[in-house]
Protein backbone atom coordinates (compact mmCIF):
# COMPACT_ATOMS: atom_id res chain seq x y z
CA UNK A 1 0.00 0.00 0.00
CA UNK A 2 1.25 3.45 -0.83
CA UNK A 3 2.18 5.56 2.09
CA UNK A 4 1.78 9.20 2.94
CA UNK A 5 4.62 10.99 4.53
CA UNK A 6 4.88 12.45 7.96
CA UNK A 7 8.04 12.86 9.88
CA UNK A 8 8.97 13.21 13.49
CA UNK A 9 12.11 14.95 14.60
CA UNK A 10 14.07 14.20 17.73
CA UNK A 11 16.12 17.06 19.07
CA UNK A 12 19.18 16.28 21.12
CA UNK A 13 19.63 19.22 23.47
CA UNK A 14 22.86 18.00 24.93
CA UNK A 15 21.99 19.11 28.45
CA UNK A 16 23.99 16.34 30.08
CA UNK A 17 27.62 17.33 30.48
CA UNK A 18 30.13 14.92 29.01
CA UNK A 19 33.65 15.09 27.62
CA UNK A 20 34.19 18.10 25.35
CA UNK A 21 36.59 18.66 22.49
CA UNK A 22 38.45 21.07 24.71
CA UNK A 23 38.22 22.55 28.16
CA UNK A 24 40.03 25.78 27.33
CA UNK A 25 38.92 28.84 29.34
CA UNK A 26 35.89 30.62 27.90
CA UNK A 27 37.42 34.03 27.43
CA UNK A 28 36.09 36.65 25.07
CA UNK A 29 38.74 35.62 22.55
CA UNK A 30 38.05 31.89 22.89
CA UNK A 31 37.73 30.26 19.43
CA UNK A 32 37.39 26.68 20.71
CA UNK A 33 34.48 24.68 19.31
CA UNK A 34 32.88 22.90 22.28
CA UNK A 35 30.88 19.71 22.10
CA UNK A 36 29.03 20.72 25.29
CA UNK A 37 28.75 23.95 27.22
CA UNK A 38 27.41 24.99 30.59
CA UNK A 39 24.49 26.55 28.72
CA UNK A 40 23.74 24.92 25.37
CA UNK A 41 22.59 26.91 22.30
CA UNK A 42 18.84 27.43 21.84
CA UNK A 43 16.69 28.01 18.79
CA UNK A 44 15.23 31.55 18.98
CA UNK A 45 11.72 32.52 20.03
CA UNK A 46 11.73 31.81 23.73
CA UNK A 47 14.41 34.10 25.17
CA UNK A 48 11.96 36.75 26.42
CA UNK A 49 10.23 34.24 28.69
CA UNK A 50 10.71 35.11 32.35
CA UNK A 51 11.52 31.58 33.43
CA UNK A 52 14.33 29.05 33.94
CA UNK A 53 16.95 27.95 31.40
CA UNK A 54 15.37 24.48 31.35
CA UNK A 55 11.94 25.84 30.41
CA UNK A 56 13.47 28.06 27.72
CA UNK A 57 15.28 25.02 26.34
CA UNK A 58 12.01 23.05 26.14
CA UNK A 59 10.27 25.97 24.45
CA UNK A 60 13.18 26.33 21.99
CA UNK A 61 12.94 22.64 21.17
CA UNK A 62 9.27 23.04 20.22
CA UNK A 63 10.08 26.10 18.09
CA UNK A 64 12.79 24.16 16.26
CA UNK A 65 10.36 21.30 15.66
CA UNK A 66 7.83 23.70 14.14
CA UNK A 67 10.50 25.15 11.84
CA UNK A 68 11.44 21.67 10.64
CA UNK A 69 7.82 20.52 10.20
CA UNK A 70 7.05 23.55 8.06
CA UNK A 71 10.04 23.20 5.75
CA UNK A 72 11.19 19.59 5.37
CA UNK A 73 9.98 17.51 2.44
CA UNK A 74 10.21 13.73 2.14
CA UNK A 75 12.57 13.01 -0.80
CA UNK A 76 10.89 11.49 -3.85
CA UNK A 77 13.04 8.35 -4.10
CA UNK A 78 12.96 7.71 -0.34
CA UNK A 79 9.18 7.91 -0.46
CA UNK A 80 8.95 5.60 -3.47
CA UNK A 81 11.28 3.01 -1.92
CA UNK A 82 9.74 3.19 1.57
CA UNK A 83 12.96 4.43 3.17
CA UNK A 84 12.57 5.33 6.86
CA UNK A 85 15.06 6.10 9.58
CA UNK A 86 17.05 8.82 11.31
CA UNK A 87 19.44 11.26 9.68
CA UNK A 88 21.93 13.05 11.92
CA UNK A 89 23.14 16.54 10.99
CA UNK A 90 25.59 18.68 12.94
CA UNK A 91 26.49 22.35 12.78
CA UNK A 92 28.30 24.97 14.81
CA UNK A 93 26.37 27.69 16.61
CA UNK A 94 28.73 30.67 16.60
CA UNK A 95 29.06 33.28 19.35
CA UNK A 96 26.72 35.61 17.43
CA UNK A 97 24.11 32.85 17.05
CA UNK A 98 24.76 32.21 13.36
CA UNK A 99 25.04 28.70 11.89
CA UNK A 100 28.28 27.45 10.27
CA UNK A 101 29.90 24.17 9.21
CA UNK A 102 26.70 22.16 8.61
CA UNK A 103 27.36 18.54 7.66
CA UNK A 104 25.70 15.15 7.48
CA UNK A 105 26.92 12.85 10.25
CA UNK A 106 24.63 9.91 9.50
CA UNK A 107 22.49 9.30 6.42
CA UNK A 108 19.82 6.76 5.43
CA UNK A 109 20.19 7.45 1.71
CA UNK A 110 17.87 8.39 -1.15
CA UNK A 111 18.29 12.12 -0.50
CA UNK A 112 17.14 12.17 3.15
CA UNK A 113 20.49 13.46 4.46
CA UNK A 114 20.62 16.18 1.82
CA UNK A 115 17.04 17.24 2.63
CA UNK A 116 17.82 17.53 6.35
CA UNK A 117 20.94 19.53 5.49
CA UNK A 118 18.91 21.78 3.18
CA UNK A 119 16.56 22.73 6.02
CA UNK A 120 19.48 23.43 8.36
CA UNK A 121 20.98 25.72 5.71
CA UNK A 122 17.67 27.59 5.54
CA UNK A 123 18.45 28.97 9.00
CA UNK A 124 21.39 30.84 7.48
CA UNK A 125 19.37 31.90 4.44
CA UNK A 126 16.65 33.33 6.71
CA UNK A 127 19.30 34.85 9.00
CA UNK A 128 17.91 33.02 12.01
CA UNK A 129 20.08 33.73 15.06
CA UNK A 130 20.24 31.23 17.87
CA UNK A 131 20.87 32.07 21.50
CA UNK A 132 24.55 31.01 21.64
CA UNK A 133 26.04 28.51 24.04
CA UNK A 134 27.77 29.90 27.12
CA UNK A 135 30.53 28.98 29.52
CA UNK A 136 30.87 31.13 32.66
CA UNK A 137 28.24 33.44 31.14
CA UNK A 138 30.44 34.09 28.08
CA UNK A 139 29.27 33.17 24.56
CA UNK A 140 31.24 30.27 23.04
CA UNK A 141 31.16 28.29 19.81
CA UNK A 142 29.27 25.00 20.27
CA UNK A 143 28.68 22.08 17.91
CA UNK A 144 25.01 21.09 17.86
CA UNK A 145 23.85 17.59 16.89
CA UNK A 146 20.39 17.30 15.33
CA UNK A 147 18.81 13.88 14.63
CA UNK A 148 15.94 14.07 12.12
CA UNK A 149 13.68 11.07 11.80
CA UNK A 150 11.91 10.31 8.53
CA UNK A 151 8.82 8.14 8.95
CA UNK A 152 6.02 6.97 6.65
CA UNK A 153 2.38 6.56 7.58
CA UNK A 154 -0.64 5.16 5.78
CA UNK A 155 -1.91 7.49 3.06
CA UNK A 156 -5.25 8.40 1.53
CA UNK A 157 -6.17 6.00 -1.29
CA UNK A 158 -5.41 8.53 -4.03
CA UNK A 159 -3.08 11.36 -5.08
CA UNK A 160 -3.67 14.40 -7.23
CA UNK A 161 -1.59 14.48 -10.43
CA UNK A 162 -2.02 17.33 -12.92
CA UNK A 163 -5.56 17.96 -11.66
CA UNK A 164 -6.67 14.32 -11.78
CA UNK A 165 -7.43 12.11 -8.80
CA UNK A 166 -5.30 9.00 -9.31
CA UNK A 167 -6.06 6.06 -7.02
CA UNK A 168 -3.16 4.16 -5.52
CA UNK A 169 -5.12 1.73 -3.32
CA UNK A 170 -7.47 -0.72 -5.03
CA UNK A 171 -9.80 -3.64 -4.57
CA UNK A 172 -8.70 -4.66 -8.08
CA UNK A 173 -5.88 -2.88 -9.95
CA UNK A 174 -5.92 -1.41 -13.42
CA UNK A 175 -5.21 -4.19 -15.95
CA UNK A 176 -4.85 -4.59 -19.68
CA UNK A 177 -7.17 -7.17 -21.19
CA UNK A 178 -5.04 -10.29 -21.59
CA UNK A 179 -2.40 -9.14 -19.10
CA UNK A 180 1.00 -7.48 -19.24
CA UNK A 181 2.47 -9.87 -21.79
CA UNK A 182 -0.41 -9.20 -24.19
CA UNK A 183 0.10 -5.44 -23.73
CA UNK A 184 3.82 -5.71 -24.41
CA UNK A 185 3.23 -7.82 -27.53
CA UNK A 186 0.69 -5.31 -28.80
CA UNK A 187 2.96 -2.29 -28.16
CA UNK A 188 5.92 -4.02 -29.83
CA UNK A 189 3.81 -4.47 -32.96
CA UNK A 190 2.21 -1.03 -32.80
CA UNK A 191 5.33 1.04 -32.07
CA UNK A 192 7.08 2.23 -35.22
CA UNK A 193 10.55 3.65 -35.58
CA UNK A 194 9.94 7.16 -37.02
CA UNK A 195 10.22 7.42 -40.78
CA UNK A 196 13.28 9.26 -41.94
CA UNK A 197 15.30 8.18 -38.89
CA UNK A 198 16.06 4.61 -39.94
CA UNK A 199 19.73 5.35 -40.60
CA UNK A 200 20.15 7.75 -37.67
CA UNK A 201 20.87 4.91 -35.22
CA UNK A 202 18.91 6.77 -32.50
CA UNK A 203 18.37 4.33 -29.67
CA UNK A 204 16.81 4.62 -26.25
CA UNK A 205 13.77 4.41 -24.03
CA UNK A 206 10.78 6.62 -23.37
CA UNK A 207 8.68 6.20 -20.22
CA UNK A 208 5.02 7.18 -20.19
CA UNK A 209 2.56 7.28 -17.31
CA UNK A 210 -0.92 6.52 -18.61
CA UNK A 211 -4.12 7.44 -16.75
CA UNK A 212 -7.17 5.26 -17.41
CA UNK A 213 -10.46 6.79 -16.28
CA UNK A 214 -13.51 4.73 -15.23
CA UNK A 215 -15.23 5.46 -18.58
CA UNK A 216 -12.23 4.09 -20.49
CA UNK A 217 -10.79 7.45 -21.53
CA UNK A 218 -7.00 7.70 -21.59
CA UNK A 219 -4.67 10.55 -20.69
CA UNK A 220 -0.88 10.78 -20.73
CA UNK A 221 0.13 12.10 -17.30
CA UNK A 222 3.88 12.19 -17.86
CA UNK A 223 6.53 11.30 -20.42
CA UNK A 224 10.30 11.01 -19.95
CA UNK A 225 12.71 10.84 -22.89
CA UNK A 226 15.96 9.66 -21.28
CA UNK A 227 17.97 9.79 -24.52
CA UNK A 228 16.67 13.06 -25.99
CA UNK A 229 15.25 11.14 -28.96
CA UNK A 230 13.07 14.06 -29.91
CA UNK A 231 9.60 15.07 -31.04
CA UNK A 232 8.99 12.41 -33.70
CA UNK A 233 9.74 9.65 -31.20
CA UNK A 234 7.38 11.30 -28.68
CA UNK A 235 4.57 11.27 -31.24
CA UNK A 236 5.10 7.59 -32.01
CA UNK A 237 5.12 6.80 -28.27
CA UNK A 238 1.92 8.66 -27.54
CA UNK A 239 0.09 7.25 -30.58
CA UNK A 240 1.01 3.66 -29.72
CA UNK A 241 -0.11 4.02 -26.08
CA UNK A 242 -3.34 5.88 -26.86
CA UNK A 243 -4.24 3.17 -29.38
CA UNK A 244 -4.75 0.79 -26.43
CA UNK A 245 -8.01 2.61 -25.57
CA UNK A 246 -10.90 0.23 -25.05
CA UNK A 247 -8.67 -2.65 -23.95
CA UNK A 248 -8.33 -1.74 -20.27
CA UNK A 249 -10.23 -3.01 -17.23
CA UNK A 250 -10.47 -0.02 -14.85
CA UNK A 251 -9.31 -0.24 -11.25
CA UNK A 252 -11.92 -0.49 -8.50
CA UNK A 253 -12.01 0.85 -4.94
CA UNK A 254 -14.80 0.09 -2.47
CA UNK A 255 -16.76 -1.53 -5.27
CA UNK A 256 -16.66 1.33 -7.78
CA UNK A 257 -14.48 2.09 -10.77
CA UNK A 258 -11.73 4.67 -10.13
CA UNK A 259 -9.05 6.37 -12.26
CA UNK A 260 -5.63 4.76 -11.97
CA UNK A 261 -2.20 5.10 -13.57
CA UNK A 262 -0.06 2.59 -15.43
CA UNK A 263 3.65 3.00 -16.23
CA UNK A 264 4.79 1.96 -19.70
CA UNK A 265 8.35 1.73 -21.01
CA UNK A 266 8.90 1.89 -24.76
CA UNK A 267 12.16 0.98 -26.50
CA UNK A 268 13.28 2.40 -29.83
CA UNK A 269 15.89 0.17 -31.45
CA UNK A 270 17.08 0.87 -35.02
CA UNK A 271 16.89 -2.06 -37.46
CA UNK A 272 19.34 -0.77 -40.05
CA UNK A 273 22.39 -3.06 -40.50
CA UNK A 274 24.69 -0.06 -40.10
CA UNK A 275 23.33 0.42 -36.57
CA UNK A 276 24.22 -3.05 -35.27
CA UNK A 277 27.31 -1.82 -33.44
CA UNK A 278 25.26 0.90 -31.70
CA UNK A 279 22.61 -1.65 -30.67
CA UNK A 280 25.28 -3.99 -29.27
CA UNK A 281 26.84 -1.11 -27.29
CA UNK A 282 23.46 -0.10 -25.90
CA UNK A 283 22.66 -3.66 -24.86
CA UNK A 284 25.98 -3.85 -23.04
CA UNK A 285 25.43 -0.47 -21.34
CA UNK A 286 22.03 -1.54 -20.01
CA UNK A 287 23.49 -4.82 -18.76
CA UNK A 288 26.26 -2.95 -16.93
CA UNK A 289 23.69 -0.57 -15.43
CA UNK A 290 21.57 -3.46 -14.17
CA UNK A 291 24.64 -5.08 -12.63
CA UNK A 292 25.52 -1.79 -10.95
CA UNK A 293 22.01 -1.49 -9.51
CA UNK A 294 22.26 -5.00 -8.07
CA UNK A 295 25.62 -4.14 -6.47
CA UNK A 296 24.12 -1.04 -4.84
CA UNK A 297 21.44 -3.21 -3.27
CA UNK A 298 24.23 -5.39 -1.87
CA UNK A 299 25.96 -2.34 -0.39
CA UNK A 300 28.90 -2.57 -2.80
CA UNK A 301 28.81 1.05 -3.90
CA UNK A 302 32.34 1.37 -5.28
CA UNK A 303 31.93 -1.70 -7.45
CA UNK A 304 28.52 -0.40 -8.55
CA UNK A 305 30.03 2.95 -9.54
CA UNK A 306 32.64 1.18 -11.66
CA UNK A 307 29.87 -0.65 -13.59
CA UNK A 308 27.82 2.54 -14.01
CA UNK A 309 30.85 4.51 -15.16
CA UNK A 310 31.65 1.87 -17.76
CA UNK A 311 28.04 2.07 -19.02
CA UNK A 312 28.15 5.88 -19.23
CA UNK A 313 31.42 5.71 -21.15
CA UNK A 314 29.47 3.85 -23.84
CA UNK A 315 26.56 6.36 -23.82
CA UNK A 316 27.66 9.65 -22.19
CA UNK A 317 24.33 11.36 -22.94
CA UNK A 318 21.98 8.73 -21.56
CA UNK A 319 19.90 10.54 -18.94
CA UNK A 320 18.80 7.36 -17.17
CA UNK A 321 22.39 6.18 -16.66
CA UNK A 322 23.49 9.61 -15.43
CA UNK A 323 20.61 9.92 -12.97
CA UNK A 324 21.29 6.43 -11.62
CA UNK A 325 24.98 7.12 -11.02
CA UNK A 326 24.17 10.58 -9.65
CA UNK A 327 21.77 9.09 -7.11
CA UNK A 328 24.46 6.62 -6.05
CA UNK A 329 26.95 9.47 -5.58
CA UNK A 330 24.31 11.36 -3.61
CA UNK A 331 23.75 8.42 -1.26
CA UNK A 332 27.52 8.33 -0.68
CA UNK A 333 27.58 12.09 0.10
CA UNK A 334 29.88 12.72 -2.87
CA UNK A 335 28.23 16.00 -3.74
CA UNK A 336 30.43 17.32 -6.59
CA UNK A 337 30.02 14.12 -8.59
CA UNK A 338 26.30 13.93 -7.75
CA UNK A 339 25.87 17.53 -8.89
CA UNK A 340 27.54 16.87 -12.24
CA UNK A 341 25.56 13.70 -13.04
CA UNK A 342 22.17 14.85 -11.78
CA UNK A 343 22.43 18.25 -13.48
CA UNK A 344 23.34 16.71 -16.82
CA UNK A 345 20.76 13.91 -16.49
CA UNK A 346 18.02 16.41 -15.60
CA UNK A 347 18.90 18.56 -18.62
CA UNK A 348 18.71 15.59 -20.99
CA UNK A 349 15.60 13.88 -19.60
CA UNK A 350 13.81 17.10 -18.51
CA UNK A 351 12.83 15.61 -15.13
CA UNK A 352 12.05 17.72 -12.05
CA UNK A 353 12.80 15.13 -9.39
CA UNK A 354 15.86 16.94 -8.05
CA UNK A 355 14.74 20.57 -8.43
CA UNK A 356 14.64 21.24 -4.68
CA UNK A 357 17.93 19.44 -4.02
CA UNK A 358 20.24 20.60 -6.81
CA UNK A 359 20.86 24.10 -5.38
CA UNK A 360 22.16 22.47 -2.20
CA UNK A 361 23.97 19.57 -3.87
CA UNK A 362 25.77 21.93 -6.25
CA UNK A 363 26.51 24.59 -3.63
Amino acid sequence: MKKHIIFSTIIYLGLNLCSAWSQAPATSGDTTIYKVAEEMPRFPGCEKLDTTIQVKAQCAQQSLLRFLYQNIQYPYFAREKGIEGTVVVSFVVEKDGSITQPKIVKDIGEGCGVEALRVVNMMSEYQIRWSPGKNKNQAVRVVYTLPVRFKLEEAPPFVIIAGDSVWTVFDTPLTYVGGDSTLQTYLNKQLSYPKGYADSCHIGNIDLQLLVRPNGELRILDMTDYNDLGFNFWVESIQSVVSTMGNWTPATHNGRKVPAAYDINLSFVPKAPACKQVVDKYTRAIRLSDEGTALVQEGKNEEALAKMTEAIALFPNNGALLLLRGQTYLDMNRMPEACADLSKGKKIALVNWYDSLLPLICK
